[in-house]
């Protein structure tokens, strides 16, 4: 199974209302890991932010599964502005992710600008690599959203993955943060 993989960053300290506590990474790490185990995962595609991405990655390790990871720029800049910049020690497991997978090849870098518009391209680009990859490994495909259910006011990539997964006719499979 190829999973494309979009979820939650952990929340801010001045968050409105809770989307991914800080104190559930380890019950959410389990949940991801028994989802992707439940799956039988091959190949992973997600990008590496801080929360639902960095999990993801590390549970897919720990089952020898492929790990792609797509950046919507430099991995430095994306480190700076969705990975350390939340309460969590995440720049370290950020670094060995990106590491490996430069070392496999895996490492995708869209090369776009810090906007909005970059991430909601990034989750496009995840569907597409994840069902290009699935098609070589004649595997299926399944989207896999790690979030708290509720769509936020702007725009909610996490929601958008999910009804652009069910449009493509995939299988959309929820992994819930709270």
């Amino acid at each position: 199974m190829v999973v494309a993989l979009s979820g939650r960053r952990v929340d801010a300290p001045n968050a409105s209302r809770p989307a991914f506590p800080l104190g559930n990474v380890d019950v959410v790490w389990e949940r991801i890991l028994r989802a992707l185990s439940e799956l039988h995962v091959t190949i992973l595609v997600c990008s590496a932010a801080c929360g639902a991405d960095l999990l993801a990655l590390q549970a897919a390790e720990t089952l020898g599964a492929r790990r792609r990871i797509v950046l919507p720029f430099d991995a430095a800049e994306f480190r700076e502005t969705s990975v350390v910049d939340r309460p969590g020690d995440w720049g370290p497991a950020f670094d060995r992710c990106v590491a490996a997978a430069t070392a496999s090849n895996d490492l995708v870098n869209l090369g776009l600008p810090d906007t909005d518009e970059s991430y909601a391209r990034t989750n496009a680009f995840l569907l597409e690599e994840a069902q290009r990859m699935a098609c070589a490994s004649q595997d299926r495909v399944t989207a896999m959203r790690v979030w708290d259910g509720v769509a936020k006011v702007q725009a909610d990539h996490t929601e958008w993955l999910g009804k652009a997964a069910l449009e493509r006719r995939l299988d959309v499979f929820d992994v819930w943060t709270l």
